[in-house]
C-alpha cells in the first residue's frame, strides 16, 4: 500500500548511489541495490543485511501530487527508516 513520503526522504533515497553498495544502518550492514526508472521519477531499493538478519525492499514514485512511498510486504516505518539512517560505504578512487 502506498503513503506519501515523508519530508526529506526523495532527497536521502536520491542521495543513495544507483547501482550495488555497501554501507550500514542501525549498526548492521547491507548490501543495497537502487534502480532508477522513468527518467529518475520511479525508483526502486532493495537492501539486506550482509548476516542475513534483514531485508528492505521498496518502490518511490515523483508523482505530480507528491513522493508516494511503496514498501514491498514491510512497514512504512521500516523502510522509511532504513533510509534515512543508511550510510554507503564511502568508496576510494585512485
Amino acid at each position: 500500500m502506498r503513503c506519501a513520503a515523508p519530508d526529506g526522504f526523495a532527497n536521502c533515497l536520491r542521495a543513495l548511489p544507483t547501482g550495488t553498495s555497501t554501507g550500514q544502518a542501525n549498526g548492521i550492514r547491507y548490501t543495497s541495490t537502487r534502480s532508477d526508472f522513468n527518467e529518475g521519477r520511479s525508483i526502486k531499493l532493495v537492501a539486506e543485511a550482509l548476516d542475513g538478519s534483514d531485508y528492505i525492499s521498496l518502490n518511490f514514485y515523483d508523482l505530480a501530487a507528491g513522493g508516494q512511498l511503496a514498501p514491498c510486504e514491510m512497514p512504512h516505518d521500516k523502510v522509511i527508516d532504513f533510509v534515512m539512517r543508511y550510510q554507503p560505504d564511502l568508496e576510494s578512487h585512485s
